[in-house]
């Protein structure tokens, strides 16, 4: 065989082989779901060791606060142990589901069913990150005087981190900064995003109109976009970065800013959900969204980061239970926020603190963006549903009342922002 036959034959080979293992997803057929209650600070403790003890075992969220309901997937071979471990520890269960594969497949079905419903860009369905930023082009090519297409940065497997400025003049209004995705399997994040994007843009209604014409919009729908595309070719519950390190994959890349960085240490293990990274702004897409933000010094007065799942406002601080300086400016703007949610759907949210909610965080954008760039607003909303076993696993059928209460709540929050002073 000539050497130019062989390199083509083993280049086909290679070709077969790259393309069989990208197309392979993870699979969870069988997995049991359990509910958790810890009711103590031993009980909490144990199943945050649990988190870390096998790949085996995936929290759903996380161990933080004693009368918390846990969500935890346990492979088949592994349940016998787990439930070992929940009845020596007599932490209170509960089976939710034998087969979380079959819950995915209900959930995604319904994506596939609403899939041909319409060939624009819409949110009767959660896209691929491709079909989103070829619709966030047009929007830029579409209206050249009003939206400006971002360029944040690149991520580890070298795709671009896009957002859009949105301005309705040339002068200079107050800004407002809106960060979503982060976590990659919470894909109802940027799909609020997206559909703000639409609403300033596209919205007669007064109020929202008032958003649009009055402030700049700086708003980032797919912050991690590696894991962003693992989640939805590969592995449905990836939440992480996707840059190796040794044999595991990937950071948290809202415990990766460089304030108050890894300050529980909690065993750090680089194949845990919430592994910190081995420093601050390890992860590329973190220091350069970091650093973009950074040079809008003073141009932004209201931060925002969309999340799910639990239905929480949470504002700072996460490194410790000390309470930010303007807190009753807090409490303030939140009790608006909170009640305005309410009223479309009757959605109940609380208000929180980020160590009250997840007291183990630290490290995390709202915290960085609060305590090193003067934004004296910053806001995280942890999105539908509140402590449904599928958490992050949203329909895509609540995507749009999803969306529009929580739109509703930003406005009111904007109105309260403004009356205290913060947009002067």
């Amino acid at each position: 065989m000539s050497l130019n036959r062989w390199l083509l034959l083993a280049g086909l080979v290679l070709l077969a082989t790259f393309g069989l293992s990208h197309a392979e997803r993870i699979r969870y057929d069988n997995y049991h779901i359990y509910k958790a209650t810890p009711e103590n600070e031993d009980q909490l403790a144990v199943l945050r060791d649990l988190k870390v003890s096998s790949d085996a075992i995936i929290f759903l969220n996380g161990a933080y606060v004693a009368g918390a309901d846990v969500h935890v997937v346990v492979a088949p071979h592994k349940i016998p142990d787990l439930l070992e471990i929940l009845g020596k520890a007599k932490i209170k269960y509960e089976l939710q589901s034998k087969d979380f594969q079959k819950s995915i497949d209900e959930i995604e079905g319904e994506v596939s069913d609403r899939s041909n419903a319409s060939s624009e860009y819409n949110w009767l369905d959660y896209h691929d990150l491709e079909d989103t930023y070829a619709w966030m082009r047009s929007l830029a090519k579409q209206n050249p005087q009003i939206v400006t297409l971002l360029e944040v940065g690149k991520t580890y497997e070298g795709r671009s981190i896009l957002g859009l400025k949105i301005s309705k003049s040339g002068s200079e209004k107050p800004g407002i900064f809106i960060e979503a995705g982060i976590h990659a399997r919470e894909w109802i994040s940027p799909a609020a995003a997206t559909y703000i994007i639409n609403e300033l843009l596209t919205s007669n209604v007064a109020s929202i109109k008032q958003l649009g014409d009055n402030y700049n919009w700086y708003i980032v729908p797919h912050v991690n976009p590696d894991g962003f595309v693992y989640s939805r070719k590969t592995n449905r519950i990836w939440r992480k970065t996707r840059k190796p390190y040794g044999n595991c994959f990937g950071a948290d890349p809202n415990r990766n800013w460089d304030f108050h960085w890894n300050k529980w240490n909690y065993k750090n293990r680089p194949c845990g959900d919430e592994y910190a990274g081995p420093n601050a702004f390890s992860e590329i897409e973190i220091l350069s969204l970091s650093n973009y933000i950074a040079s809008m010094k003073n141009k932004i007065q209201l931060y925002l980061s969309l999340h799910s799942f639990s239905q929480v406002l949470v504002y700072p601080y996460g490194y410790t239970a000390s309470l930010p300086d303007n807190i009753k400016d807090y409490q303030q703007v939140a009790k608006a926020a909170i009640s305005a949610i309410s009223k479309r759907y009757n959605t109940k949210y609380v208000a929180k603190s980020i160590y009250n909610f997840a007291s183990h965080v630290s490290g995390s954008s709202l915290d960085w963006v609060y305590g090193t760039q003067g934004v004296r607003m910053t806001f995280c909303y942890e999105l539908r549903p509140d402590s449904e076993f599928f958490g992050f696993l949203l329909p895509p059928s609540q995507i749009i009342p999803t969306s529009e209460e929580l739109l509703d709540s930003i406005t009111a929050m904007v109105d309260q922002v403004q009356i205290l002073g913060y947009f002067n």
